[in-house]
């Protein structure tokens, strides 16, 4: 990924924090925008189409979820990397479901947000290109014909199971809500625990150790992810 062509607007009310991300993406070669509250940062995703957005949710005017809610209502698909404080996981549940890709939690160090970012943009790309065949490490899963391979052999999933992988397959690198999946595997509104039983039951599928899993990724207390390489 060309890092010179890449533009990200930062939306931070903490001067500190700003400088921090300013700095770190700068030495990177991203070209970086600043909005200090909502308002500002609307006007600038629609001024500038930054390719990237990372977004604090306690800004001192508009709220960082209706900062998403608008965007997303417009129709923007920007990819959006929330900024999180650790005790905010109501928070960060709702901003995903309304349509953020990812979260960092504050404090956060640069070699996570840099994976963080480059995770969203490349499911930004994936979704413009829609492969045919995904491929993270020995999984693969080729989405027309339904076959899943691990290690070049076939795995046997059920129709759940595949549904759930297909999910996180689409939106891979980013970050699915408890709620988000079971909606669109359930159709509806289920039982979590229901989801978690699936999970294990995939993990131990594809996952060379399903307690430590390599691949489907649990985000504690919001749902899971699964990993790109």
């Amino acid at each position: 990924m060309n890092a010179n062509a890449v533009t990200i607007l930062i939306v931070d009310d903490e001067p500190p924090i700003l400088r921090l991300l300013r700095t770190s993406l700068v030495s990177q070669g991203f070209q970086v925008i600043e909005a200090m509250n909502g308002e500002n940062a609307l006007a600038e995703a629609g001024r500038s189409s930054p390719d990237l957005v990372i977004l604090d949710l306690g800004l001192p005017d508009v709220d960082g979820l209706d900062v998403i809610r608008t965007l997303r209502g417009a129709g923007n698909a920007v990819p959006i990397l929330v900024l999180s404080s650790r005790s905010d996981e109501k928070g960060k549940v709702e901003a995903l479901d309304l349509g953020a890709d990812d979260y960092v939690t504050k404090p956060f160090g640069t070699a996570e947000l840099f994976a963080r970012i480059r995770a969203a943009l490349r499911h930004r790309l994936q979704q413009q290109g829609e492969p045919p065949v995904f491929r993270s490490g020995d999984l693969e899963v080729d989405l027309v014909r339904r076959i899943v391979r691990m290690r070049d052999e076939e795995v046997k999933l059920t129709p759940k199971e595949y549904d759930i992988l297909r999910m996180l397959v689409a939106h891979a690198g980013k970050v699915l809500t408890h709620r988000m999946l079971m909606s669109e595997v359930w159709g509806g509104e289920t039982d979590v625990q229901y989801l978690r039983i699936y999970v294990r039951q995939l993990r131990q599928k594809i996952e060379t150790n399903p307690e430590r899993p390599q691949y489907i990724l649990t985000e504690t207390g919001i749902g899971y992810r699964l990993k790109m390489e």
